[in-house]
């Protein structure tokens, strides 16, 4: 073979390789819910030993709005966090209009590597431990953290209803719908 053509057909492998990875990772950079329900994606600040979530703009907006948040805490590592993003994905249509009259989305995206000595929330001039922000608002779950984890407050970040979190957290659209309902 030429010279030639082997270092181009070399450069265009490693092009294509190249792109290839880019996309995957643009993929993995890109979970979390669905760009139908218009969430406010908050990432993470902090380094390694504090990954911090600042949910002090959204609850001004819940205010000024007047409505609820729905806030999703979920993993790009997790598979059942893809699993409840591709069940909010398939029934969009449905779901997307109940969602938007009574809330604000918001997307915290997280990693399974991170532990929960290392989450932390902010709100205003406060900012908690995960343990400690999930005792504040009366959640059953503050011992252990669980992905994919959501809670509903409604504008001053009290909470409207205990959660359910984890594998099989709203399984069919009834019983999404009814936890948008805060049907208990």
């Amino acid at each position: 073979m030429k010279l030639w053509l082997h270092r181009w057909r070399s450069g265009a492998w490693g092009l294509a390789l190249g792109l290839g990875l880019l996309a995957a990772s643009a993929t993995a950079v890109a979970a979390g819910l669905p760009p139908a329900y218009g969430a406010v994606v908050l990432p993470p600040r902090g380094g390694p030993e504090r990954t911090e979530f600042d949910l002090t703009a959204v609850r001004d907006r819940a205010r000024q709005e007047n409505k609820r948040l729905y806030v999703y805490l979920g993993a790009s590592d997790c598979r059942y966090c893809r699993q409840y993003e591709a069940f909010l994905e398939k029934n969009a249509r449905e779901l997307v209009p109940r969602f938007a009259a009574k809330y604000i989305v918001v997307d915290l995206r997280s990693s399974l590597s991170v532990p929960a000595s290392h989450l932390y929330f902010r709100v205003g001039g406060s900012v908690w431990p995960y343990g400690e922000f999930q005792r504040s608002i009366g959640d059953e779950r503050s011992r252990l953290l669980v992905y994919p984890t959501v809670w509903l407050f409604d504008a001053d970040l009290r909470p409207l209803m205990q959660m359910p979190s984890g594998a099989g957290t709203f399984q069919t659209v009834q019983e999404q719908i009814e936890v948008l309902d805060l049907v208990q």
